[in-house]
């Protein structure tokens, strides 16, 4: 067990050490797992995984990173970025995705500031559903699907007003909870899928 646990080290310090200038990410997706396992002080228990994906031009997707970080701090992700900028990666993403965690998206502004925001639309409809009463979400589920799949920034709209005017009665913190962030959901739609 030992033998195996310093071989994965060996490999993990080698892929996390690895030359990234012949790379270039076109998107970005970023989060932060927490895990539930029991560690010995307090202080641990703020621990989790930064997780970094990308996708290359050409469409391929890697993993890029994973590093333990404090909670989804700013410093946590702004050492993780900045490890990657030094190993190489110069250019940066057009889109970066992520969940509503300030930290990441501070880091991003400081290290890569060209790149565009994208709020991920599954954290986003989990906390939007969170505010409604079990009995609402599954037509609810399907109006947040409409906003996002919908073929044009406009269908799009249409479809998020749709739903402000449907659940806003009833359930105005689940809308504001979608509301505050509308632009940087609909961002991709300045990306066209060509």
């Amino acid at each position: 067990m030992v033998r195996l646990k310093e071989q994965w080290s060996a490999e993990y310090d080698r892929w996390s050490r690895r030359d990234l200038s012949q790379t270039q990410y076109v998107y970005l997706w970023a989060d932060g797992i927490y895990v539930n396992v029991r560690l010995e002080s307090e202080e641990n228990s703020r621990q989790c995984l930064l997780v970094l994906m990308g996708a290359t031009a050409e469409g391929k997707k890697e993993l890029i990173a994973v590093r333990d970080g404090y909670r989804e701090s700013e410093q946590s992700w702004s050492e993780l970025l900045l490890d990657l900028k030094g190993r190489g990666l110069s250019l940066a993403p057009k889109l970066a995705v992520g969940d509503g965690a300030l930290g990441f998206w501070a880091a991003l502004r400081k290290v890569f500031p060209e790149t565009r925001e994208q709020r991920c639309w599954v954290h986003k409809t989990a906390n939007v559903l969170a505010k409604m009463p079990r009995s609402v979400q599954p037509r609810a589920k399907e109006a947040l699907h409409e906003i996002w799949q919908a073929e044009t920034r406009e269908a799009a709209n249409k479809a998020f007003d749709a739903f402000l005017e449907k659940y806003q009665a009833k359930f105005s913190a689940a809308c504001e909870c979608l509301r505050k962030d509308r632009e940087v959901l609909l961002t991709f739609y300045d990306f066209p899928a060509e």
